[in-house]
C-alpha cells in the first residue's frame, strides 16, 4: 500500500458536519495549514455553500503549494461518485439534491473527491495509522503475517463504518459499503446498532441504571470518569453503560469481520473511554454458537480478537504461532504463521486526522490511477 508520506502534492480537505466545517491542507500525510474552523449554516443552503468556497479560498492562499484537487468528508446519503449531496438530517438545507462536487470544480478548477467520514477515517487508518502500525510491529517481531485489510468505526453521534480491502477503500455501487450503524442491535433486536453504540446510548443506559431522566445524564466523557472513580456518580450504572455498548459494536464488528477479514480500528469521541468497552467488545467478537442437535459450543468467527491495547493480548497476537515447515520433495523450509486472527485497536492518527489523510489519499490514489489508465494501451 503506498502511503504518499513523501509526496508534494497537496490536497485540500474538509471535514463537514451538521453544526462546523473543518478545513486544511495535507501534504506528504501531514497537514500543512492550520484547521479553519467554520459554522456550516445547516439550514441556508446559499450561505452553507458561500461558507464551503470561502474555506477553500482562504485555505488555498494558506497553502505551501498549488493544490491538485479537493477531497473531503460529507455526510450521506449522497452520490459520492458524481459528487451530489442527498438528503441529509444533519444539513437539511441540502436536502433535494445539491450538485456540491461539480459547484467546486467549477469554482476551483481541479478535480474534487468527496465521501463519508467513515470511509475516509478507515481508509486514513489504512494509510497511515493502525494498519502500518501493526505491520510494522510484525516486522520487527519476526513474523511473517502481514495485513492489508481493515474495517474501521466511529463511535460519537452516531455508529459510522468504513472498508479498506488491499489498500483500496470500498464505496459500493450506492455509495453505501461499511453502513455499520443499519446492522441489528444484539441487545434490542427491533432496532439498529447506532441505538446500542453511540452516545445517546451510553446516556441513555446509565440514565437507566441510575434512576434518572435522560435528559440529566452526563455526557459520555464525564460517564467515563464515573466509571473510572476520578467523578463521582453512580459507578456501576457508568460500567454497565459502556460494557453495553462494547456489546453491541462487538457483535457489529463481528458480522463485519466474517466478510472483511482484516484489523479493526475505533475512532470517534467515544474511542477514549476504550478501557471501559474493549474488553467486553473483544469477549462478544470471541463468543460461541450452539450446535442445535447437541449444544456443543463453536467459535463465531474463525479467527481470533485481541485486544491490542492489552499488552499481554497484544504480545499474543505479535507472537501467532509461527513455525517452520518443510516444503515436500525437498530439505527446504519455509516459515508459517497457522492461527487465523485479527487485531482490534483504537486509532493511532486520532480520527480529525485520519479523515484528513484518507481524504489526501483518496484524491492521490484516483488520481494516479486515472493516469495510469490514460497511459495504458487500449484494450481489444
Amino acid at each position: 500500500m503506498k502511503r504518499y508520506a513523501d509526496d508534494e502534492r497537496v490536497v485540500m480537505t474538509l471535514d463537514a458536519g451538521g453544526t462546523s466545517f473543518r478545513f486544511s491542507a495535507v501534504r506528504g500525510n501531514q497537514r500543512v495549514t492550520e484547521v479553519l474552523v467554520t459554522p456550516s449554516h445547516a439550514d441556508d443552503l446559499p450561505r452553507s455553500l458561500a461558507t464551503i468556497v470561502q474555506g477553500f479560498e482562504r485555505t488555498r492562499d494558506a497553502c505551501p503549494a498549488t493544490p491538485v484537487a479537493l477531497s473531503f468528508a460529507f455526510p450521506g446519503p449522497a452520490d459520492y461518485a458524481r459528487g451530489i449531496i442527498g438528503d441529509l438530517p444533519n444539513l437539511p438545507a441540502f436536502r433535494g439534491g445539491v450538485a456540491l462536487g461539480p459547484m467546486l470544480e467549477d469554482a476551483f478548477g481541479i478535480p474534487v473527491f468527496i465521501a463519508n467520514d467513515g470511509n475516509l477515517f478507515a481508509f486514513g487508518e489504512a494509510i497511515a495509522g493502525l494498519l502500518p502500525h501493526v505491520n510494522e510491529r510484525l516486522e520487527a517481531h519476526g513474523s511473517p503475517k502481514r495485513f492489508a485489510n481493515l474495517v474501521g468505526v466511529t463511535l460519537g453521534t452516531g455508529f459510522g463504518g468504513g472498508i479498506v480491502c488491499d489498500g483500496r477503500l470500498v464505496v459500493g455501487d450506492n455509495s453505501t459499503a461499511g453502513e455499520v450503524w443499519l446492522l441489528r442491535n444484539k441487545l434490542d433486536p427491533d432496532t439498529n446498532a447506532e441505538e446500542g453504540a453511540c452516545i445517546r446510548a451510553v446516556r441513555r443506559v446509565y440514565a437507566e441504571r441510575a434512576g434518572i431522566a435522560v435528559d440529566l445524564a452526563p455526557s459520555p466523557k464525564a460517564i467515563f470518569e464515573i466509571g473510572t472513580g476520578s467523578r463521582p456518580g453512580d459507578a456501576q450504572a457508568a460500567r454497565e453503560a459502556f460494557r453495553r455498548l462494547g456489546v453491541v459494536a462487538g457483535d457489529a464488528l463481528s458480522e463485519a469481520t466474517t466478510l472483511v477479514d482484516g484489523l479493526v480500528v475505533i475512532g470517534g469521541g467515544i474511542s477514549a473511554s476504550w478501557p471501559l468497552f474493549l474488553r467486553p467488545l473483544v469477549d462478544e467478537m470471541n463468543g460461541t454458537y450452539a450446535n442445535p442437535s447437541d449444544g456443543a459450543r463453536f467459535r463465531r468467527l474463525a479467527q481470533t480478537v485481541f485486544d491490542l491495547e492489552d499488552p499481554l493480548q497484544c504480545a499474543a497476537f505479535l507472537e501467532g504461532a509461527t513455525r517452520e515447515v518443510v516444503v515436500p520433495g525437498g530439505t527446504r523450509r519455509v516459515r508459517y504463521d497457522g492461527m487465523p486472527r485479527v487485531g482490534v485497536g483504537v486509532s493511532r492518527l486520532g480520527t480529525s486526522e485520519a479523515i484528513a489523510i484518507g481524504a489526501y489519499a483518496l484524491a492521490l490514489t484516483t488520481l494516479d490511477r486515472r493516469g495510469a489508465d490514460r497511459s495504458a494501451p487500449p484494450r481489444p
